[in-house]
């Protein structure tokens, strides 16, 4: 059992979660989100690494699918936050949480990871729990400008999908850290000239904020995410990633008042035990192997 993998992707899970209450509360736009989430998250990976004794960690050479990753990063952040400003956030995030399971396909079929009848129940639970959420309904109405933020939510997706599978593959001999800085700071280099062209501005009071942002979901959220990536398969991390729409409720409600029905409430323990059921269905696997004689 690999208890870090499973502890780590639930933490990137609500950490992630709460870039929502970041954006709503500072009211920027995406851009400028999706930059100082990934360029103030660099910046604390290099402090950490720093402080930790582990600076030389930077000189390892990155390989190309973690600068690509990178790149799709930042793609997977602004396609998303542009998508809800076009659709409504049930239809964006339905969309965007279609990734793991598409994730959980491909490894299925291309990289060795396959899907037993239990992992494919679970991630189908998961989903149902996550149909639930959203009341089994998504509006289809509102004309060429909501089919552009259904087409920026598809792309998201696919964006999200393709970080998670290319953590997947990128070779063990790189650290996570080293991965987590080059992955954070490619994306913020990508961001920058859509951040300079916006010429924000940004008073004094916002700036704590910009910190809270890359700290929370963009340092400690992206450092959880490929720790566990480097631990667990696809179809796990997957499972456990719909933690997240879970936290974004439960901010809402909590931070912003937002009303949840009794369906949603629902969903919500669906989809949690649909994670703790992968969770133990993986420790009971763990412990058979262990007491299988070698």
């Amino acid at each position: 059992m690999d208890l870090t993998g499973i502890i780590t992707a639930i933490l990137s899970a609500l950490f992630m979660g709460t870039v929502g209450v970041f954006a709503k509360i500072t009211g920027l736009e995406a851009e400028v989100i999706t930059f100082f989430r990934l360029g103030l998250g660099a910046g604390f990976m290099l402090l950490f690494l720093l402080a930790t004794g582990q600076g030389q960690r930077l000189f390892n050479r990155p390989s190309w699918p973690i600068l690509l990753n990178g790149t799709i990063l930042a793609g997977f952040i602004i396609f998303y936050v542009q998508a809800m400003e076009y659709t409504t956030m049930a239809n964006a995030i339905m969309l965007v949480y279609l990734a793991p399971l598409a994730a959980s396909i491909y490894a299925h079929f291309f990289l060795g990871e396959r899907l037993t009848r239990t992992s494919a129940a679970l991630i189908g639970l998961a989903l149902l729990g996550f149909a639930m959420m959203m009341e089994f309904h998504i509006d289809l109405a509102g004309g060429s400008r909501h089919l552009r933020g259904i087409g920026l939510g598809l792309v998201s997706m696919i964006c999200y999908a393709a970080f998670i599978l290319i953590n997947r593959v990128i070779d063990v001999s790189i650290h996570v850290y080293t991965r987590t800085f080059y992955q954070l700071l490619t994306g913020a280099v990508v961001m920058l000239p859509l951040c300079l062209w916006k010429r924000p501005e940004l008073p004094p009071q916002v700036w704590p904020w910009l910190a809270g942002i890359g700290l929370i979901p963009g340092f400690l959220a992206i450092l959880c995410a490929v720790i566990a990536l480097s631990r667990l398969p696809a179809a796990t991390f997957g499972t456990l990633a719909y933690f997240e729409p879970i936290a974004v409720i439960c901010f809402g409600w909590a931070l912003f008042h937002e009303s949840l029905s009794w369906l949603q409430i629902s969903g919500c323990f669906l989809i949690l035990a649909s994670g703790v059921l992968k969770t133990l269905s993986i420790v009971a696997v763990a412990s058979v192997q262990d007491q299988t004689p070698t």
